[in-house]
């Protein structure tokens, strides 16, 4: 059932994409998702477009802040006091890579990075309130990939107010943590692979919502994606991991 993000307090309230090349992200993700893609023309905004499904808004796409940021997803957080989220994440160990700011009548945000790295981002609503979840084309999930997750923990903790469950993955697998609100899970995370390489930083990943995972995937790759984990099943469903022709990671979920 599609979900409108009335309630996003806490939980993620909004996905966007930060491009080296916005004009061709907003080609790639148009034909991989289906969606409308709206730039707004007001110069305050820089080029920001707006992504919708059915009409109704899933996520933005716009140019990097700073040019030597990567192409990346970022993952916003609810909140109704972004200063006020500003100062619990510093006292929580955490930082503010961009101070709570206005986006014209829009809202208010900032920037965080977690004690492993992580880069997670707040939204303080006004005239947009959110998007909408549980269709495809949606965001569908939100998963914290970190170094020392263990250590971590207590940040979301203090930062967010968020409880934790952890269950066992199976032999060999680390275990899986769920980040909760009043006992409902609304994120997750897991230990770094040991795998990966060590000059890559832990980070958040937005998962996209897709009918058929291996349809998606296959796309996704014939529109220039790069594979990074091929269609694979888990407890709840399938999912896949690609990167963007741009080099911003992200998943496909069925559940």
């Amino acid at each position: 059932m599609a979900q409108a993000a009335t309630s996003t307090l806490g939980r993620p309230a909004w996905v966007d994409l930060a491009s080296s090349d916005p004009a061709a992200s907003r080609s790639f993700y148009g034909s991989l998702f289906g969606w409308q893609v709206e730039v707004n023309p007001d110069p305050q905004y820089g080029g920001y477009a707006l992504a919708k499904v059915a009409g109704q808004d899933v996520a933005g796409i716009g140019p990097k802040m700073m040019a030597e940021a990567p192409t990346a997803w970022s993952i916003y957080i609810g909140s109704d006091d972004v200063d006020a989220l500003a100062a619990r994440v510093q006292a929580a160990g955490g930082h503010v890579i961009v101070a709570p700011m206005d986006v014209g009548d829009q809202g208010r945000m900032a920037v965080f990075s977690d004690p492993s790295g992580a880069v997670i981002s707040a939204w303080q609503a006004k005239a947009m309130a959110g998007f909408v979840t549980g269709v495809p084309g949606a965001f569908g999930w939100a998963e914290l990939n970190a170094r020392g997750l263990a250590g971590t923990l207590a940040f979301y903790a203090g930062a967010f107010g968020w409880s934790t469950r952890t269950s066992p993955m199976g032999e060999g697998q680390p275990p899986y943590t769920e980040f909760l609100i009043e006992d409902q899970s609304i994120a997750g995370a897991m230990e770094m692979n040991p795998a990966a390489p060590p000059t890559m930083p832990s980070y958040w990943m937005a998962y996209f919502n897709v009918d058929d995972v291996d349809a998606a995937f296959r796309r996704a790759i014939a529109l220039g994606a790069r594979e990074m984990l091929a269609p694979t099943y888990f407890s709840g469903g399938r999912f896949a991991i690609v990167s963007d022709p741009q080099g911003a990671v992200f998943g496909l979920l069925k559940v």
